[in-house]
């Protein structure tokens, strides 16, 4: 992967470099070329934003304190302005290309003035949006359930992404309304840190005043393998507790963890899942931090696989690229064959702290339902 790191870091620079000079273009070309000194800034600001985010996060990897937190959170931000301005620039051509040929040759500034305008518009709505968090009410009716368990509900969080820009507040607020839901039982599906340097046992402690009666689950995501095995021993000492290829069996329910790394390999996925000797005759979950993989845990027996990974994309148009991905189960209630599998699309952000075309949630499970969303 450290091998890689210089590769993924070029590429990821050329697109937005790509993505700057796009923007850039569309507004001299269709606005027009503003006088020199205007020109000179405007250049000048462009090519300073297009290194932000890559700077930024450099420096994030490496070190953890408020400047270094208010650069990533402003570099991340716009990043996501980035994203929909792209999209107006692409917008811009289509719309200009229709006018000229319907004869409105100058049509040009009110065109990129309007759709960039939008883009901004729509930016801070994902910024407003994303700092949302809803509560999903999920009834799920599972094969041979234990009778202890029925009418009990269970509480599933995943991609908080705790670290520069969500820290210890959020995570509180996630707590207090995990706790406000009063679950049986609770799940936390991955990526609960960043990655990004920061102090693990300090952005874990609000997990220490919930008290679930049957306690609280993580599994590792692939945020994990970056913030190191430091985040997992904090979330224990916080009372959470790292289910990684493990089984439990509580009050006759079988609750299974597959970490993300050991799921990304199909044979190794079966070959852990087979290991944990599930019966199949008694109900199970499996919380495994992306909804891939899926048949592996069917074949396996699992009743209720919990997955987060997708964000359902986060932002339009990305959540289009997901789905095209993960089909069906890139958010959601679905079925796959005999089993049930919720895709949550995460109470937290990766990258923007926005939201457009999705939400953050906090899902609450009732088992002994019929099989759909409240």
């Amino acid at each position: 992967m450290r091998r890689r790191l210089p590769v993924v870091i070029a590429v990821i620079q050329a697109i937005l470099f790509l993505g700057h000079a796009a923007v850039y273009v569309t507004w001299l070309k269709l606005w027009g070329v503003p006088g020199e000194p205007a020109l000179l800034a405007l250049r000048i600001t462009l090519a300073a934003l297009s290194v932000s985010f890559v700077t930024a996060s450099i420096l994030a990897f490496r070190s953890s304190n408020w400047f270094v937190r208010v650069f990533y959170g402003l570099a991340a931000t716009w990043l996501g302005f980035l994203n929909f301005l792209g999209c107006a620039a692409a917008l811009a051509w289509i719309f200009y290309g229709i006018a000229w040929l319907s004869g409105w040759r100058s049509s040009g500034p009110v065109i990129v003035a309007t759709l960039f305008g939008l883009a901004l518009l729509v930016g801070f709505y994902g910024i407003l949006n994303g700092a949302r968090i809803r509560i999903r009410r999920v009834d799920v009716n599972l094969p041979n359930l234990p009778e202890s368990w029925r009418g009990r509900s269970a509480a599933f969080v995943s991609d908080l992404h705790l670290g520069h820009i969500r820290g210890v507040r959020f995570c509180r607020r996630i707590v207090e309304m995990t706790a406000a839901l009063a679950p049986d039982i609770v799940f936390i599906g991955g990526d609960l840190y960043d990655g990004t340097r920061a102090d693990p046992k300090r952005l874990a402690e609000p997990w220490s005043e919930l008290r679930a009666p049957f306690g609280t689950y993580l599994i590792a995501g692939n945020h994990e393998e970056f913030a190191g095995r430091a985040s997992l021993k904090a979330a224990e000492n916080a009372g959470i507790r790292v289910l990684n290829d493990r089984k439990v069996v509580i009050d006759g329910m079988q609750i299974v963890g597959v970490d993300y790394h050991a799921s990304a390999s199909a044979r190794r996925f079966e070959l852990i899942l087979h290991g944990m000797e599930l019966d199949r005759g008694c109900a199970s979950i499996l919380v495994s931090h992306s909804p891939h993989r899926l048949a592996v845990a069917e074949q396996a027996g699992i009743s209720l696989q919990l997955s987060g990974h997708t964000h359902r994309g986060q932002l339009l148009p990305s959540r289009w690229i997901v789905e095209r991905i993960f089909g069906p189960y890139a958010y959601g209630l679905r079925a796959f064959g005999k089993m049930m599998v919720y895709t949550s699309s995460g109470a937290g952000t990766w990258g923007p702290p926005m939201r457009v075309g999705t939400h953050s949630e906090i899902v609450l499970i009732h088992f002994d339902g019929a099989n759909g969303v409240r």
